[in-house]
């Protein structure tokens, strides 16, 4: 199928799912004691425009189903993709079969749950310019295919790479539009490791479908804690579509929820807000460290959290 699966509004979701429709029996004995906390002004916020959603990096060891079933019992609206674990093997968006891709769609829609985005370290380009551009456009294709929103690149910290690199994404910016797929850059250290660094990329590029996340824990932790988010955000003015949501503590932790390490992300949001960042997707990428249970308590936490600063 090529058609996007339906998306489902936020309010319709968060009526009608309650722990026992997910099917979650056991993951709910180990959960008992979580609960979640929805509201109408939480709907009333989420309508606005944010979408709020968690990354499957913090469930890696979990299998697909597990970590879907938990990101929907925490009370996110949405799953953001790294590598997910499926009944015939591990698998990025990047290099799943069409088989693989329909699964992860499907299993995301059973849940009520939107694929809001994919990492994705970049074009292969050190194989050729060409080969960059025939990959991207594959997971482009499986993009469109599984109902995901958005790419978010990791850029390049190889100098000669560098051209290859952001000249592939260029390439592909009017089939990704095509398609109804975003390209963005985040911060991930090397030579898109600030603010400044990725809007002289975005800059450099020049074309409306290729805009930036922001990444404030990232922003700490490729300068080893020495660069403050506050004083970076101003730099990306204009550019922000969406947020990869993660805390740092030093020296090189962010396995952390969102708001018990050294990011402010009170203020962080006022001046991304103030910068023209009002709408978008806010995707959880990193948890403190437990098992399922723990897991999926600290994504409630997160949300919640998230929640508060809307």
């Amino acid at each position: 199928m090529d058609s996007h699966p339906q998306v489902l509004q936020r309010r319709e979701f968060l009526r009608n799912t309650t722990i026992g429709s997910m099917g979650l029996i056991g993951v709910c004995n180990t959960w008992s004691n979580t609960k979640l906390l929805v509201s109408d002004e939480d709907e009333t916020k989420e309508s606005a425009g944010w979408e709020l959603g968690c990354f499957t990096r913090p469930f890696a060891e979990f299998s697909y189903i597990e970590t879907l079933d938990g990101i929907a019992a925490a009370g996110f609206s949405s799953v953001g993709l790294m590598a997910v674990k499926l009944s015939s093997g591990s698998v990025t968006l990047a290099d799943a079969t069409e088989s693989q891709v329909d699964e992860i769609r499907e299993e995301a829609a059973r849940r009520k749950l939107s694929v809001a985005v994919t990492y994705y370290s970049g074009p292969p380009v050190e194989q050729s310019l060409a080969a960059g551009i025939d990959a991207t456009r594959k997971l482009i294709d499986n993009c469109h295919r599984a109902g995901c929103a958005s790419i978010v690149l990791g850029g390049t910290a190889n100098e000669a790479l560098f051209d290859s690199y952001y000249d592939a994404v260029r390439s592909v910016c009017d089939y990704a539009a095509q398609q109804r797929v975003s390209l963005v850059l985040k911060p991930h250290g090397g030579l898109n490791a600030t603010g400044p660094q990725c809007a002289e990329i975005i800059k450099r590029v020049d074309h409306a479908s290729f805009r930036m996340w922001y990444d404030a824990g990232n922003i700490y932790y490729y300068s080893d804690g020495n660069l403050d988010p506050l004083d970076d955000v101003g730099t990306v003015k204009g550019i922000v579509t969406g947020m990869c949501v993660k805390d740092f503590t030093p020296p090189k932790e962010v396995a952390l929820n969102p708001g018990t390490g050294k990011v402010d992300f009170a203020e962080l949001m006022k001046r991304l807000i103030a910068g023209g960042f009002r709408s978008g997707p806010l995707i959880v990428e990193t948890l403190a460290k437990g098992d399922l249970s723990a897991t999926i308590a600290n994504a409630t936490q997160s949300r919640i959290f998230l929640q508060s600063l809307l």
